[in-house]
């Protein structure tokens, strides 16, 4: 039987917004293999800010607290920024770029060597394709939100709230992202240390992939061999070339 999962949403795109996620083939086939998206550990995304909060929020933490409290604070300077560390450990992140548009500069950033897949859908079918019902397991989805580290703050509402905000340099990603936390009461320190590096997440690829598209940048074989990949592992999605190796037009109609 399969897994069933609750969704919650903070700070959502629209129902239709059109939601990529560009990887190499290796990924894709293991995508195909396994029919589960994979959710990496916060802190291997590579942004050392991941999980971390503006200076803003620090600052205000300590703003009109109690004597006592500022004072038990001040003798463990390190207590807020160990718990945050830990929380990165504990959190796992679906990344997905949005755009009504594929993108040169994710095709760039995600795709390796010339043998780069983009998965397109959009935001309905994403969370769509976890299956539904009541469990204990809690998938959240949302917009990243950009700002100035250093001058803004960020609401802390909820723990996700690290993860659902970027610096400004990153807005080029437009990332939307699913979420899902497990934080063990009382078990922090200990089990953090040991968290898997991923984990993977049923999904129904026939609801998430509308479309499969092959890297511009790609040797002319990696279309034939998706095409050929796709049958062997029933994914009912059109396979097409991306539309940035179309060559340019230098004429005029009937000239």
């Amino acid at each position: 039987m399969s897994e069933t999962y609750i969704w919650k949403f903070h700070n959502p795109p629209p129902q239709n917004a059109v939601l990529w996620r560009y990887m190499d083939f290796t990924k894709f086939i293991a995508l195909l293999e396994t029919r589960s998206l994979f959710f990496a550990r916060a802190d291997s995304l590579g942004d050392p800010f991941e999980g971390s909060l503006p200076q803003k929020n620090m600052e205000a933490r300590y703003t009109n607290l109690h004597p006592e409290l500022q004072e038990a604070i001040s003798m463990s300077p390190s207590l807020v920024s160990s718990l945050l560390r830990q929380l990165t450990r504990l959190t796992w992140v679906s990344c997905w770029h949005e755009g009504s548009h594929e993108s040169e500069a994710m095709w760039k950033l995600y795709s390796s060597a010339h043998g780069g897949i983009a998965i397109k859908t959009d935001f309905d079918a994403f969370v769509g394709s976890f299956n539904t019902g009541q469990s204990s397991e809690t998938i959240y989805f949302g917009r990243v939100q950009y700002l100035d580290y250093e001058t803004d703050l960020i609401p802390e509402d909820t723990r996700l709230s690290p993860y659902l905000h970027k610096r400004k340099s990153f807005a080029h990603e437009r990332e939307v992202r699913a979420i899902v936390q497990d934080v063990p009461t009382g078990q922090i320190a200990t089990l953090s240390q040991d968290a898997d590096i991923g984990i993977s997440y049923e999904v129904d690829l026939n609801q998430l992939v509308w479309e499969v598209v092959i890297d511009p940048f790609a040797p002319g074989w990696l279309y034939d061999l998706v095409n050929l990949v796709a049958i062997r592992y029933n994914l009912d999605a059109p396979i097409v070339k991306s539309s940035l190796a179309n060559a340019p037009i230098w004429s005029l109609p009937n000239q």
